[in-house]
């Protein structure tokens, strides 16, 4: 399954007038939001302000049938804040996927993960051995994973495959709830809130990731336009 990219570029997204049902059969991606506001300080591509851990929005949504990832483009050492043009949320086959803790460790797994689609019915069984062996596998391989007091560590990321949505942790721990939505990075309580006030209405799920990542943005000062929406099919 490819992944047809489209771009838009507006500040907000206005709300529908109607009922509007998340789209199934629609892989698109969109740049969502303005450009950085001139009155938050950004640095260059070589300074330390190379990670995402520190300043990050991820949020996903699924309806049972479709996935949908969103993401801001914060990039932060913790003291310095930039503006990244490669996004934190992506297509890797038929896999969604949304990062946090490091642009390195997100490099990797757009890049270099290399894993199959579910082949069997009992999918979550197949995240936590394949899919994770294979994520082990990535960043261990690409000089990420590391051992913290005898346990290895990767990072926080979302994925979407088959309708479902899962948060992956630190220490590789496959979840995710019955609520039907999920956020990561230091703007998730934030974004969480929307996702919560929007979820028996009849926004869209791509308006309603957008409206949780402006939220994140608005209220947190980690987070920063323009957002990165993903579906699938």
């Amino acid at each position: 399954m490819t992944l047809s990219a489209r771009l838009l570029d507006f500040a907000r997204i206005p709300l529908p007038g109607g009922y509007a049902r998340a789209e199934s059969k629609v892989d698109r991606r969109e740049h969502i939001g303005p450009s950085l506001r001139s009155s938050h300080p950004t640095v260059g591509m070589s300074s330390p302000a190379i990670q995402s851990g520190f300043m990050t929005c991820i949020v996903g949504i699924t309806d049972g049938t479709a996935v949908t990832i969103g993401g801001d483009s914060a990039g932060s050492d913790g003291w310095h804040v930039a503006v990244r043009s490669d996004s934190k949320v992506f297509q890797v086959g038929p896999y969604l996927m949304g990062f946090t803790t490091s642009y390195r460790m997100g490099q990797l797994l757009r890049y270099s993960l290399d894993v199959g689609e579910p082949d069997t019915w009992d999918v979550d069984r197949f995240m936590v051995t394949a899919f994770i062996e294979a994520v082990r596998d990535c960043l261990s391989t690409g000089g990420y994973a590391k051992i913290e007091n005898g346990q290895e560590q990767g990072g926080q990321f979302l994925v979407g495959i088959h309708g479902r949505l899962y948060v992956v942790g630190d220490d590789y721990q496959i979840g995710h709830t019955i609520s039907g939505y999920a956020a990561v990075g230091s703007g998730y309580l934030v974004a969480l809130g929307s996702l919560h006030s929007t979820a028996r209405t009849p926004v869209d799920s791509r308006q309603r990731a957008v409206m949780a990542l402006e939220a994140a943005a608005e209220l947190t000062e980690g987070v920063r336009p323009p957002f990165t929406v993903v579906q699938s099919e």
